[in-house]
């Protein structure tokens, strides 16, 4: 792996790093950078020796959203294929077993602010923006729209995709978009903060848990009670789950075992 490479990966303390590095481009999506994007998150929710996976980028922005080159000179199919490939994130990081924090600085607007919507955590610094800005080139954030309705209102859905606006993190906040806001200096150890905290759970139970919280997303309410309860008796039929149990009771560190 170069530094030219446009995405970047790296593991450590339990956490793996991937970093976004067009930053010339204001880290604007390729489809070999989609394809980077989605193969590395794949290959880190596969590694035994990963709990946590972080996304920042390089240069001063997130992410402005898909480069416009690649919509020039396409036929229907071509652009089918290409907008499914920028999209995959969405499907892949929702089906991942190890929770995904974004890191954000700078702009994250159209798909770059779909990939934050998508991410299970999001940690911004001050300066960052937010918005699905399509709409002002004559496109339309439908892709990001997506993971965007699962934590806003209709309303307020249909004013950002339809408006094209852009908000600043502490709103972003305020709507439920990102967890945190932090000073622009504090983002990286603020965001690793975070993920070696999770990293120190049971990944059994994390897994269980954002498991848990994307399935029962669709399920009418007694059947999300159901499902919810199922998952919960399973984990604690773990291995894991006595450990847990026990490290606590004799005031002691827990050793999962991921069984």
């Amino acid at each position: 792996m170069t530094d030219k490479q446009p995405v970047l990966m790296e593991k450590e303390n339990g956490v793996g790093t991937i970093t976004l590095n067009r930053p010339e481009q204001k880290n604007t999506f390729t489809q070999e950078f989609a394809a980077l994007l989605n193969r590395y998150l794949k290959d880190l929710d596969e590694d035994d020796g990963v709990r946590v996976v972080v996304i920042k980028a390089a240069g001063k922005h997130f992410s402005t959203g898909i480069d416009l080159a690649e919509f020039k000179d396409k036929s229907p199919g071509e652009l089918r294929a290409m907008i499914a490939k920028m999209d995959q994130h969405n499907r892949t990081i929702a089906q991942m077993k190890k929770p995904v924090i974004a890191s954000v600085k700078g702009y994250a607007i159209a798909n770059g602010a779909g990939l934050v919507f998508a991410a299970d955590l999001a940690i911004a610094s001050e300066s960052a923006k937010f918005g699905t800005t399509a709409i002002n080139v004559g496109l339309i954030c439908l892709g990001p729209g997506v993971p965007l309705s699962r934590l806003v209102s209709r309303k307020k859905l249909l004013e950002m995709v339809l408006g094209g606006d852009i908000i600043d993190a502490k709103e972003a906040e305020r709507l439920g978009m990102i967890n945190r806001v932090v000073p622009d200096d504090q983002l990286d150890s603020a965001t690793m903060e975070f993920a070696e905290k999770l990293a120190k759970k049971s990944p059994l139970a994390v897994e269980c848990g954002k498991r848990g919280i994307y399935g029962m997303s669709d399920l009418p309410y007694h059947q999300a009670l159901d499902y919810m309860g199922e998952m919960f008796t399973q984990l604690c039929a773990t291995n894991d789950a006595k450990e847990g149990l026990a490290a606590f009771q004799e005031k002691r560190e827990p050793r999962w075992t991921r069984t």
